[in-house]
């Protein structure tokens, strides 16, 4: 008698890489039969020939409802971690702690959560139950509570800047908005996968970001990470972290590691397809494995070289006419791969988030001379017109 194919219910918003040309091609190679849920129907229709089923996936409840009876219930979006969670909880299935979810989403319980361990001056936009002005320990960085991609995240200098700064923001979202102290320092991703007993660090990118007042991440360059990790290890632990993938941004400024935001799943932007290929590991399998109840591998992934993930930006508003087309070459000792995160006749309005990217460059070499001259090569040789 043939042995029925495991089933996972593979929840999703919009049409992502990560999950079309990662996750669901790893899990046809794994035999997973997939039920995918979603709210957009229509788009995952165009890049996904399985079983699609439309329902409100930021209502646990209509997950449950819909999702049949699943091996494993994944998602890899920000915002449907918290249900995601809760519906696999039901099932009795392997998750993610729902509160874990809530509060690496939320960034003002992320702060309050995790006050004893690293006290982070945080207040609503407002600055409402402050004693007064002089409490106030500009410059801030004003935010979106739930805010992804830096959308809408700002750098104020003081009273007046944040007043301008919140309006402009209520005037395109009425979601709430805090404020955070300013945290110098170098920015590093830490990149960690865990089964529920054990968390593992798979590794490490150090951050270059666009000038204030945005924070627009331009370049990630793979680097060991650093030694003040141990602390950031400890808040996860805190927040409750410990379950799938989870991509975590920190500063560390005169020997000392600061929490800037958790995402809980796996690094995006084209990082996570760079991070597989420069360790050598099938990283979508393993995620969905550890979903499925399995153990992390015995195996300790090590890095093969020099990586770089470099962002091509549009500088202007208008209409994309001229771009590279998806490439893998190699040139050299450096295997290079780029992938258009727009398409031409798309048409372009400068945001200073993520969304401004146009394509990303990926690197992988025997050092980071090579890598660096490579992605500079490629440059060169392309064009980006926006009219």
């Amino acid at each position: 008698m043939a042995v029925a194919a495991a089933s996972l219910c593979l929840v999703a918003g919009k049409v992502t890489d990560s999950v079309t040309y990662g996750f669901l091609p790893a899990a046809a190679r794994l035999g997973l039969e997939v039920t995918l849920l979603t709210d957009r129907p229509a788009d995952h229709a165009g890049v996904f020939d399985g079983e699609i089923v439309a329902c409100d996936v930021t209502d646990h409840r209509e997950i449950v409802a819909h999702a049949g009876r699943p091996q494993a219930i994944f998602t890899n979006s920000d915002w449907l971690q918290m249900p995601a969670a809760l519906a696999a909880d039901y099932f009795g299935l392997p998750g993610k702690d729902w509160r874990a979810a809530l509060r690496t989403k939320n960034k003002a319980l992320m702060r309050r959560h995790l006050a004893a361990l690293d006290p982070v001056f945080a207040a609503d936009a407002d600055l409402t139950g402050l004693a007064g002005p002089d409490t106030v320990p500009y410059p801030l960085v004003l935010k979106p509570r739930e805010g992804v991609a830096s959308e809408d995240v700002f750098l104020v200098h003081d009273a007046d800047e944040l007043a301008a700064r919140r309006a402009e923001i209520r005037a395109r979202r009425s979601d709430p908005l805090v404020v955070e102290e300013y945290l110098p320092g170098q920015l590093h991703t830490l990149e960690t996968l865990g089964d529920g007993d054990a968390t593992r660090v798979l590794g490490s990118f150090r951050t270059r970001i666009s000038p204030p007042p945005h924070f627009v991440e331009e370049r990630l360059e793979w680097a060991p990470p650093p030694p003040e990790t141990g602390r950031i290890l400890d808040q996860l632990g805190a927040l409750g972290v410990g379950f799938g993938a989870c991509h975590t941004e920190f500063v560390v400024h005169e020997g000392r590691a600061r929490v800037i935001e958790v995402n809980y799943r796996v690094i995006g932007d084209h990082c996570d397809f760079l991070m597989a290929d420069l360790l050598g590991v099938p990283l979508y399998e393993q995620i969905l494995r550890v979903h499925l109840g399995e153990p992390l591998p015995r195996e300790v992934p090590r890095p093969r070289g020099c990586a770089v993930a470099e962002v091509v930006l549009a500088d202007r508003d208008g209409r994309l006419t001229e771009a590279p087309e998806p490439t893998e070459i190699t040139d050299g000792g450096v295997r290079l791969a780029y992938r258009p995160q727009r398409a031409k006749g798309d048409d372009v309005e400068i945001t200073h988030t993520n969304r401004d990217y146009l394509g990303t460059i990926r690197a992988i070499g025997p050092d980071a001379a090579q890598v660096a001259a490579a992605v500079a090569r490629f440059r060169a040789a392309h064009t980006w017109t926006i009219a």
